[in-house]
C-alpha cells in the first residue's frame, strides 16, 4: 500500500471505535483527516456534525467510510459519491437491496470505489473453510447464530425500527459467510421471525434453505441468548464435518482442529479497500442482504413477549 489516501469517517459510534479507528490507524494507507458525527468527535482529526458539512470543507479527501445506521447509509454514499469520492459501507450496506444497486451504478458513472464490507468474512478460518469444501460433497449445513441483544446493541434503539433488522444485525454476518464459503448459491424456502410485541423487527428467526442441488441448509437467530455467544456453523460432508465457530475464529475438520493465522478482520477490510481504489475495481454483494430481505417477504411473523432494554 505504498499510496497514501486520505480518509474521512461518518458515524462515530461503537463499531468505529472498537474496529474503524484502530485499523485505520495500524495501516500505513490511508490516513485519517476528519469525521462527521452528530454526538461524538474523533481526538486529533477535524470533526463536523454531518457529512454534508465534511465533504464541503474538505475538498482534499479520497475516500470516505460509512459507519452509520443503514437507513441512512443512502443518503450517505449518494453525497461523497457526488463529491467524488470512494465510498466504503459497513454493514449492512443499505436499508434496502435496491438502493445498493443504485448506488454501485452511481459510482461506476463517477468513476469511484464503492466497497460494501461483510467483516465476518474475513475472519481467519473463513478461507480455509471455503477451499476445504470446495471440492467436497455436502449433506447438510446447520448454522447458529445467538447472542444477548443487550450486550451487543446496549441501548440501541434504530435495530428495533424498519431497517435496522433486529437479529438479522448479526445474523447477516452468518449469511455473509455461508454465501462466500458454500460452493452453491443457497435459496430461501420458508422463515419464521419472532417479533416483540412493541417494536419492529425480529428478535429471533428460523430459516430455512436450500443450495443448487438440494442440500439442506438451516439457520438460527437469536438475540435472547447468553451469556456466551454460539456463532458456529456446521456443514457435514461426505468426508466429514467441518465446524467453524466464534465467527469464524475457529476451525476443525473431522474433529480436529486446524491451524489457521491471527484474526484482522477490519485491517483487511480497509486493506481490501485500498486495493480496490488504487486499480479502479468495485467490491459489491448484495447476496447477504437479499436473503435478509427474502426473509422479510417470505417469513411468517410471529409475535412474542414485548422487549425492554
Amino acid at each position: 500500500m505504498n499510496t497514501k489516501l486520505s480518509i474521512g469517517i461518518v458515524g462515530v459510534g461503537k463499531i468505529a471505535r472498537d474496529q474503524h479507528l484502530p485499523a485505520i490507524a495500524a495501516l500505513d494507507g490511508f490516513e485519517l483527516v476528519a469525521s462527521a458525527s452528530r454526538n461524538a468527535q474523533v481526538d486529533g482529526v477535524r470533526n463536523y456534525k454531518t457529512i454534508e458539512e465534511m465533504l464541503a470543507a474538505e475538498p482534499q479527501l479520497d475516500a470516505v467510510s460509512l459507519c452509520a445506521t443503514p437507513q441512512v447509509r443512502f443518503d450517505q454514499a449518494r453525497a461523497a459519491l457526488a463529491a467524488g469520492k470512494h465510498v466504503m459501507l459497513e454493514k449492512p450496506p443499505g436499508a434496502s437491496v435496491h438502493e445498493v444497486d443504485v448506488l454501485r451504478s452511481m459510482a461506476r458513472a463517477a468513476g469511484r470505489t464503492l466497497f460494501a464490507t461483510w467483516h465476518s468474512r474475513y475472519a481467519p478460518a473463513v478461507e480455509t473453510a471455503r477451499e476445504w469444501l470446495a471440492s467436497r460433497t455436502l449433506q447438510e449445513v446447520q448454522v447458529r447464530w445467538k447472542e444477548d441483544v443487550r450486550r451487543w446493541h446496549p441501548g440501541q434503539a434504530w435495530i428495533w425500527t424498519p431497517g435496522g433488522l433486529g437479529v438479522f444485525d448479526p445474523g447477516i454476518n452468518a449469511l455473509s459467510i455461508i454465501t462466500h464459503m458454500l460452493p452453491r448459491e443457497v435459496v430461501l424456502r420458508e422463515a419464521t421471525l419472532s417479533v416483540p410485541a412493541n417494536v419492529q423487527t425480529p428478535i429471533a428467526a428460523n430459516l430455512d434453505f436450500v443450495d443448487e442441488a438440494g442440500v439442506p441448509v438451516r439457520a438460527e437467530f437469536d438475540w435472547r441468548h447468553g451469556p456466551v455467544e454460539q456463532w458456529e456453523i456446521v456443514v457435514r460432508t461426505s468426508d466429514g464435518e467441518l465446524h467453524l465457530s466464534e465467527g469464524g475464529k475457529k476451525l476443525a475438520i473431522a474433529g480436529k482442529p486446524v491451524e489457521i493465522g491471527p484474526e484482522r478482520e477490519y485491517p483487511s477490510l480497509y486493506e481490501r479497500f485500498h486495493w480496490l481504489i488504487t486499480h479502479g475495481e468495485h467490491d459489491v454483494d448484495v447476496r447477504p442482504l437479499r436473503l435478509v430481505a427474502d426473509a422479510f417477504l417470505l417469513g411468517r411473523r410471529h409475535e412474542v413477549e414485548p422487549f425492554h432494554d
